[in-house]
């Protein structure tokens, strides 16, 4: 079947969204957006094997609650692409904004730039094979992590700049933030504890690694080694002692 085109110039996300459901429903494998400005919503709760071609910079919330597709973004991205995605992939070839893969419970986002704050605020794993994984090129702004109960999340730094946020892990209680180069003490949140990163935890994370650069045409050998920090849960419960009362 033969890619189906739309071109979303001047064009409402209701009607845009109605048109690539229409596709989908009608078994379009590829789909093709051009001149995205703005919308939001895209391939929302979307299931099935279609591969969607977004050429602009779509609005928040991509990809939301989707559960199969592929969404490649050629450009920037709004906040909160990956938002409670339970399975599929999101692409992004520039930077993405804030809350990038909220609540994720499943799938792969990569971004080959820069985030902005709360990336992979709450994202979560479940069952066999929901695990979400997060991974981000450059790097990522304060309280990345934040509340986290699942999945991973990698930070390659790939313009060379040391990570800079702060509150990073805060609340968090489940899965694993991996950072490339060092991190101090003082830029950890509430719950949050520094451990040692291993070969063993380096075999976990090259296929994710490998991947990202594939989509991005960069070398993955200067980023398989262990010049990584991992941060995780010090306890289950990190706000325990808030609701406590003696």
């Amino acid at each position: 079947m033969e890619p189906v085109h739309i071109d979303a110039r001047a064009l409402h996300y209701t009607p845009l969204n109605q048109q690539i459901r229409k596709a989908v429903s009608e078994g379009a494998t590829e789909i093709i957006v051009d001149n995205v400005l703005g919308q939001r919503f895209i391939a929302d709760g979307l299931k099935g094997e279609v591969t969607i071609r977004i050429n602009g910079v779509p609005g928040g919330d991509l990809g939301m609650f989707m559960s199969g597709p592929t969404c490649i973004v050629k450009g920037n991205c709004d906040h909160a692409p990956g938002n409670t995605m339970d399975n599929g992939k999101i692409v992004i070839h520039g930077s993405a904004g804030d809350a990038v893969a909220h609540s994720m419970r499943g799938g792969k986002v990569f971004v080959r730039d820069d985030i902005g704050y709360r990336g992979g605020i709450h994202m979560k794993e479940y069952g066999t094979g929901h695990k979400p994984i997060l991974v981000i090129g450059d790097n990522a702004c304060s309280f990345l992590g934040e509340y986290m109960a699942g999945g991973v999340i990698i930070v390659l730094s790939k313009s060379g700049n040391t990570f800079g946020g702060r509150g990073v892990g805060s609340g968090i209680h489940g899965g694993e933030i991996i950072l490339r180069g060092e991190l101090k003490e003082r830029q950890l949140g509430v719950g949050a504890k520094i451990t040692e990163f291993t070969e063993k935890d380096l075999e976990k994370i090259s296929p994710y690694i490998e991947e990202f650069c594939a989509y991005f045409e960069i070398d993955p050998e200067k980023y398989l080694d262990t010049r990584y920090t991992k941060i995780v849960a010090s306890s289950s419960r990190p706000f325990a002692g808030k609701y406590v009362w003696e």
